[in-house]
């Protein structure tokens, strides 16, 4: 079975100042996007996603994985990760949950860019020019909090009732100036409050 699609669209940003003060060096986020046939459209309620998902999902997986990578400058350069899929008004969040909850999707994308943390993710339904939203974290490091971002954006004539957006997002660096400490510095310091022992270094 090979998969419909319309196009494929790509949203880059270069983030330079933040809070008024500009970065030591810019951080790119990135999202690499694709607008197919839903799959499943016009069929009724469908019991067995399988063949579809093992079809279409690690191929276009491979794709949106070589558009990240030429983005950011190669695959090693991606800190930040994370994916998204909207369906339009005429399928299930199912099918857009099929299409990226699968380790055949998921898998690529972190060998790609030597990850080891889980991505981190969006399923939803919408109309044409939806938001898109994809949240990331830190490919190694999930409790990495300067790396927690969030990068929206919107394809005007997608989805359509009878397609499916499926997204990958990606950032070359963390938040700028980040200074909210990390979930171990949190977890530390509510154990010692508690009179728990400090776990070592």
């Amino acid at each position: 079975m090979t998969f419909e699609v319309r196009k494929f669209v790509r949203y880059v940003e270069d983030i330079h100042v933040e809070g008024g003060r500009a970065a030591e060096k810019p951080v790119r986020m990135i999202a690499a996007a694709c607008v197919l046939k839903n799959p499943w459209a016009g069929r009724g309620f469908v019991e067995n996603l399988r063949p579809e998902i093992l079809a279409v999902a690690p191929a276009l997986a491979r794709q949106l994985v070589d558009m990240i990578a030429e983005e950011a400058g190669g695959a090693a350069l991606v800190e930040a990760y994370g994916k998204a899929a909207v369906v339009g008004t005429m399928g299930e969040i199912e099918h857009a949950s099929g299409l990226i909850h699968t380790l055949r999707f998921g898998n690529i994308y972190r060998e790609a860019v030597g990850g080891k943390s889980y991505l981190v993710f969006t399923n939803t339904r919408a109309g044409a020019g939806g938001p898109i939203l994809i949240p990331m974290l830190h490919k190694n490091d999930e409790g990495k909090r300067s790396h927690y971002l969030t990068l929206q954006f919107a394809i005007p004539d997608a989805p359509a009732p009878d397609e499916v957006v499926v997204a990958l997002g990606a950032a070359t660096g963390g938040r700028l100036h980040p200074r909210i400490g990390d979930r171990y510095q949190d977890m530390a310091e509510m154990q010692a409050a508690a009179g728990a022992p400090v776990p070592a270094e």
